[in-house]
């Protein structure tokens, strides 16, 4: 399996100048073959292959006056930029004729210039080194190692962010890594105060760095809507706001990370409820505290890592209900309000706190077992292509649990 190793970097100003030329060059290739494209389209005819297209604005464009200035960079990231370009085309052309799960995909846009900047080399444009990492027409840039690299690696690609730091991604080619495996097996349960409810008993709660920080933000973006787009001052203001943007999502990173890593690790099956997060957001007033969160990327790190370890990963569906039926004896006691955080079952008498009973009836749901009369021990658990117009990712499946 393949995965992505990332650093930071830290070019000089001479190198600083030259990854700007760099990303330009690519930025420009981009927008005129697109623009290109676009123009064909309009007049009735094909899309031009990717050949044609790399021989009309690399190798002939060099020849011109008007870009005789892409020969000043290496030519590996202008070819892997029509590459990008290419790949982006057929995942359109694929969405629109339902070959390609998922939401979906719209047409390749212009790149921008203050947006994040990127350039690719592949093997022959780049050259690993103990302290260094050299790439073609730019030279040795200081690297930070903060983990090996396992393998030599296939690709890197430069980034700039918008707070302008600079990162280097290598993709590698790895091996699964098989854990020992456990007898351990968890159900868990997403919320907004707690963000998640094993069932256990546990709770963790989320650090939500956009809560803590919502002042100065709001003060960053009001001091940016003062200054005249383009100045320096304008420039000066940009940055100090990406900044502390990216310092907010590096903390929500950092924990999702963590925690999924931890779960996996201690688990072998992980089983999560299915949630419609691209509808949930669409709530005006939820929309902020479930960007916050990031209930979605948490389940990607689970999925990504659960594969990786060799464990078992189970998503239920979104209409179980999970939070209305009794964990020990099965009853079903009807829809409860949000505001009730506990609640006592007509039927054997027991009180649940409303998490914990969920996440239990989530680990049931997902085909394990351990409650005293073991209740849904008798489930079968199977895997099904959600409908296209629920879900909210490229890629979803939705586990029905059916009793016998």
């Amino acid at each position: 399996m393949k995965a992505r190793y990332r650093y930071r970097i830290y070019p000089t100003v001479g190198q600083q100048m030259a990854l700007a030329k760099l990303f330009g060059c690519c930025r420009v290739v981009f927008n005129d073959a697109l623009a290109f494209c676009i123009e064909q389209y309009q007049k009735g005819e094909k899309k031009p292959k990717n050949g044609e297209l790399q021989k009309r604005f690399i190798t002939q464009a060099k020849k011109t006056l008007e870009r005789q200035w892409l020969t000043e960079v290496s030519n590996i990231p202008l070819q892997q930029s029509l590459n990008d370009l290419e790949q982006a085309y057929q995942n359109f052309f694929k969405s629109c004729k339902g070959h390609r799960k998922g939401k979906p995909v719209r047409p390749p846009r212009f790149k921008k210039r203050h947006a994040k900047q990127s350039a690719r080399f592949r093997q022959g444009g780049f050259k690993v080194t103990q302290n260094f990492v050299k790439l073609a027409k730019i030279g040795k840039i200081k690297i930070v190692w903060s983990r090996s690299l396992p393998v030599q690696p296939s690709s890197v690609t430069v980034i700039k962010d918008a707070a302008g730091r600079y990162f280097v991604s290598f993709v590698v080619e790895i091996a699964s890594c098989v854990l020992p495996k456990t007898e351990n097996s968890v159900g868990i349960d997403l919320g907004i105060a707690t963000f998640a409810t094993l069932d256990n008993g546990q709770k963790i709660d989320a650090p939500k760095p956009l809560k803590k920080r919502i002042n100065r933000l709001r003060r960053l973006s009001k001091n940016l809507s003062r200054k005249n787009r383009g100045s320096n001052r304008y420039e000066l203001a940009r940055k100090r706001k990406a900044k502390l943007q990216a310092k907010l999502k590096d903390t929500r990173t950092d924990f999702l990370h963590k925690l999924s890593t931890q779960i996996i690790h201690e688990n072998q099956t992980i089983v999560l409820e299915d949630l419609n997060v691209a509808g949930m957001l669409k709530n005006r007033k939820l929309s902020r505290a479930l960007s916050d969160l990031g209930w979605r990327q948490f389940r990607t790190y689970l999925e990504g890592k659960a594969e990786k370890y060799g464990r078992e990963f189970r998503v239920i569906s979104r209409w179980e209900p999970t939070s209305q039926t009794c964990s020990c004896c099965g009853f079903r006691g009807g829809k409860l309000d949000l505001s009730i955080r506990e609640w006592t079952c007509l039927n054997c008498g027991a009180t649940h706190d409303r998490d914990i009973n969920a996440a239990k009836n989530i680990k049931v749901a997902g085909g394990h077992s351990e409650t005293q009369t073991g209740r849904g021990g008798k489930r079968k658990t199977f895997v099904k292509e959600a409908v296209s117009c629920e879900t909210s990712t490229q890629r979803e499946y939705v586990q029905l649990a059916l009793f016998d």
